[in-house]
């Protein structure tokens, strides 16, 4: 006999993981069609050459674009647009919150996420 243990959590699954974008579908039904479904969906990224492209949107959008603008990418099938929504002073620095969108694995993936620069240590901070 086999006993499928299910332990539920506050932590999500699905996170939003700027960095390294996850590719999973949504699905209804049984609690282990779902548990199958995130397990093989968590190792859906983008490849090295993906992720070139996409970081590289990202600088852009965080270095040059402004508000309304984009950064478009495409890679190997997977596409994708940084937009910078906003953008405001805040504590002697430039915050600027960016709308990401990345297409891959036959999935769109949106995330949201707000970044400051530090002058102190010449970075940008990255919040959710």
């Amino acid at each position: 006999m086999v006993t499928l243990l299910v332990m539920s959590t506050s932590i999500n699954a699905q996170t939003i993981n700027i960095s390294d974008p996850r590719f999973v579908t949504e699905v209804n039904g049984s609690p282990l069609r779902q548990i199958l479904n995130m397990s093989f969906g968590w190792f859906k990224t983008l490849d090295n050459d993906q992720k070139e492209a996409y970081y590289s949107s990202l600088v852009v959008a965080l270095e040059e674009a402004q508000p309304g603008q984009s950064a478009r990418w495409y890679r190997n099938n997977a596409s994708g647009t940084v937009r910078v929504a906003w953008q405001e002073p805040r504590d002697g620095s430039v915050c600027k919150r960016l709308h990401i969108s990345v297409i891959a694995h036959d999935m769109q993936k949106n995330m949201q996420t707000t970044a400051c620069f530090n002058e102190v240590d010449n970075n940008w901070s990255w919040y959710l």
